[in-house]
């Protein structure tokens, strides 16, 4: 039985097609609150508490750690999403789970996706192509989370037509991801075309005085812009995330 309902375990219980010793461990795997998993305790309720299943933070985990995880997760029909995943972890549990998808730049993989309404957008704008690993962090995670996500790679303040002329893509987003480096000045930009959130994503590239990131991070801060929200240096994960809340948020009103 695929990914079980309640309605549908109890209607096959009452026509006695399960009896009571099979029901129990069903119901047991299908609604656990918690799943102890070699060494994890993986949050299986927080799906129904925040709307989106646990993702799981794969650097420092063993492969076969995550392998459990997903089983876990498939099973209690939740769609899985492991960032900051090693390629050759990732090979293996694709060799697992075929249907996975691996992105090598954002180390992400992923396996299933939420379903959304409305057709949330989000738009991932990146100040350069060495930025890139953060941004796509940050767009297969909303990938993950039942958006329709657009790219826009390369169009920071050292040539700001190249901004001007997406503007009017810019502006049919439901929440920006914006990431930069160096001086981190291109989130500011961005939010004054828009009418949506801008999540700023600061990222490690720059020189000397980019102090690994915390340049850029410090610029974000002080945006004069009023519709810019600032996450922690290189979380492409974070900033998704939070966009596709946004997005799923904005999506549902419109269909309401």
């Amino acid at each position: 039985m695929s990914d079980p309902s309640l309605e549908s375990l109890l209607t096959a219980w009452r026509e006695e097609r399960l009896s009571t010793a099979e029901l129990e461990p069903l119901l047991r795997e299908r609604f656990a609150k918690t799943a102890e998993v070699l060494d994890v305790l993986l949050d299986l309720d927080r799906q129904r508490r925040c709307g989106f299943p646990e993702v799981v933070y794969g650097q420092g985990k063993s492969v076969e750690q995550l392998l459990q995880i997903i089983s876990v997760q498939q099973t209690a029909g939740q769609p899985s999403l492991i960032t900051r995943c090693p390629p050759d972890m990732a090979e293996t549990i694709i060799g697992a789970y075929p249907l996975a998808s691996y992105h090598p730049i954002a180390r992400t993989l992923r396996l299933g996706s939420l379903t959304a309404l409305g057709m949330p957008r989000v738009i991932v704008v990146t100040a350069g192509a060495t930025d890139r690993p953060v941004a796509e962090e940050a767009r297969e995670t909303a990938l993950w989370m039942g958006c329709e996500v657009e790219f826009l790679s390369d169009v920071g303040v050292a040539g700001p037509w190249r901004l001007i002329e997406r503007r009017e893509r810019l502006q049919q987003a439901d929440a920006v991801v914006c990431v930069a480096g160096m001086e981190g000045a291109l989130p500011s930009i961005v939010a004054g075309w828009v009418a949506c959130p801008v999540i700023a994503v600061p990222t490690s590239v720059g020189y000397g005085s980019n102090i690994q990131g915390l340049a850029p991070l410090l610029s974000m801060l002080n945006s004069c812009a009023a519709n810019v929200a600032v996450v922690n240096i290189d979380a492409g994960f974070k900033g998704g995330y939070l966009a596709g809340m946004i997005a799923r948020q904005v999506a549902r009103g419109r269909e309401g």
